[in-house]
């Protein structure tokens, strides 16, 4: 069979152009990352508090991952055009959806579960498409592609901001929404797995003895290494969905910065997100995802050291622990991935790291309610960072003896 050209260039070159329209759909998908901006005007719009105001965002999450694995089964058969396209639909959708909302419980619906479902769908694709071009370069691959879900809120929070005091928040969901479904559709029509003449040699497969051979998912939930990988990653998500939740809030409450300084400070964490993909991709490739989670748990527990001890006017410690946060939990949208693939090889790696990602669902769960429940009871974010310590231990020391 004769070898098939991408975007009009060699396997070889041409697979690279999957990576920044992975970005761009990753941007669109991202833009929960920015839902710190839309709580507060939430919260004034419905008159609620912030546990309440956490919910679309929580559900939003949930759907996410519960699409994750049930969609994983479906790329195969369906293609990745296709899902991308059905999954697109959903979250225009859902956002176009919010903007008709009359209360949070309908808002939980079009935009948690709607919305979130179509990411949830879509979310996995790319992915799967790019570990199948790229079996030389899975880590950094994948996490450039996913840099796009990290830097979303660099675009997407300022803007949000700007449509929101121009607009209004309804019309705000509504314009997003329109702008989300057409940019998903347009770049989904290229997307498509490699046939086996494209597939490009893994150069390095016989020197990696970390490698291990195919495991199907059968298989992979009856191994401690999937439990350890699944733990760790809940703990991850949980501190990262927690603290970029709360973002916006904690630079209002804690710091009493003014709402238009903290959405530009949402900006600045987003590119520690974006970079954290493929800086932690890398770092699993080359020290093993054991290594690169040691080094995201340190991290976390030296941010939130520095947060308890940050008080009003302290914007040097409030951005450099909140970069630290973002970083760690881009960081864990690449180990995830990349240590499945590792793990429990390549054939069966769409359904594979769908069960695994579940556990960004479970984190996002407990993360939004530890985090309103603390806020509502105690009074204060501040509260937030004692449990975030005891987690990151108890992240280090499962990693240790789950993840060798």
């Amino acid at each position: 069979m004769k070898e098939e050209k991408i975007f009009g260039m060699s396997p070889e070159t041409g697979r690279w152009m999957f990576i920044p329209l992975g970005i761009i759909i990753f941007m669109c998908l991202g833009t929960i990352y920015s839902w710190s901006i839309f709580r507060i005007p939430l919260e004034n719009l419905f008159n609620i508090g912030a546990t309440q105001s956490g919910l679309p965002y929580m559900l939003f999450l949930a759907a996410y991952a519960v699409l994750m694995p049930i969609s994983g089964g479906f790329i195969d058969r369906c293609g990745p055009r296709t899902m991308i396209m059905v999954g697109g639909m959903a979250v225009g959708i859902g956002w176009i959806l919010s903007g008709y909302a009359w209360n949070i419980n309908i808002l939980a619906i079009t935009y948690g579960i709607i919305a979130g479902g179509g990411v949830g769908i879509v979310y996995g694709v790319p992915i799967a498409v790019i570990s199948k071009w790229f079996p030389d370069k899975k880590g950094l691959a994948v996490g450039l592609t996913l840099s796009g879900f990290g830097l979303s809120p660099f675009v997407t929070a300022p803007l949000a901001r700007l449509l929101i005091d121009f607009y209004g928040l309804p019309q705000t969901f509504k314009i997003l929404g329109i702008t989300f479904l057409i940019i998903i559709l347009l770049l989904a029509l290229p997307f498509k797995f490699p046939n086996q003449e494209s597939i490009i040699e893994n150069k390095n497969q016989s020197k990696n003895h970390m490698e291990f051979s195919d495991v199907d998912t059968k298989k992979m939930l009856k191994t401690s290494r999937f439990y350890g990988l699944w733990i760790c990653y809940t703990i991850g998500t949980l501190i990262g969905l927690m603290t970029v939740g709360i973002t916006s809030a904690v630079g209002e409450e804690v710091i009493r910065l003014d709402y238009k300084t903290t959405a530009l400070t949402v900006s600045l964490f987003a590119i520690f997100n974006g970079v954290g993909r493929p800086l932690f991709g890398w770092l699993t490739d080359k020290l093993y995802p054991l290594n690169a989670s040691i080094i995201s748990y340190i991290i976390v527990i030296l941010s939130s050291g520095l947060m308890l001890m940050a008080k009003e006017g302290a914007v040097v410690l409030y951005v450099f622990s909140f970069s630290l946060f973002w970083l760690t939990l881009g960081g864990w949208l690449a180990i995830a991935p990349t240590a499945t693939a590792i793990f429990f090889g390549p054939k069966y790696y769409s359904k594979n790291y769908g069960f695994v990602f579940t556990a960004y669902g479970a984190g996002a769960i407990l993360g939004v309610l530890i985090s309103g429940i603390l806020r509502d009871v105690l009074g204060s974010y501040i509260f937030v960072f004692y449990p975030i310590i005891f987690l990151a231990i108890l992240g280090l020391l499962i990693a240790i003896f789950l993840l060798r």
